[in-house]
């Protein structure tokens, strides 16, 4: 199992930016960035392979936000531009180690999990 510790939640006031990390203990093939909004079941965000090549996102953040990995530091990223009120939610870094298809945002596709980190968006 890894080990994966998020960071870099905050408030910020709408069209303000934040940048998430997520640190992980081992190698992982494929990490993604998941989030969760009061009384739902956790959504996608983005996610990327172990190249830093093939990144993916929901359509509800396209544009707006930025996946990249830094693999020497086992460490990954979440730029977040142009944040609004409904970006508002409890983020979860995830990874497998395992191969395949990386540009997913089915949680079940994910074996780890951090502790999430708190975004609030402010209007």
């Amino acid at each position: 199992q890894v080990r994966l510790v998020e960071s870099g939640g905050g408030s910020v006031q709408a069209g303000g930016s934040l940048r998430l990390a997520c640190a992980a203990s081992g190698y992982t093939y494929c990490m993604a960035w998941f989030r969760q909004f009061p009384g739902k079941e956790r959504e996608g965000v983005a996610s990327i392979d172990s190249f830093n090549r093939l990144p993916y996102y929901d359509d509800s953040v396209k544009g707006r936000f930025t996946i990249s990995r830094d693999n020497a530091k086992n460490t990954l990223y979440l730029q977040m531009d142009g944040l609004k009120p409904e970006d508002t939610a409890l983020y979860y870094c995830a990874a497998r180690v395992g191969g395949g298809l990386c540009e997913t945002l089915n949680p079940r596709d994910f074996r780890d999990w951090g502790q999430g980190t708190q975004v609030t968006v402010s209007s």
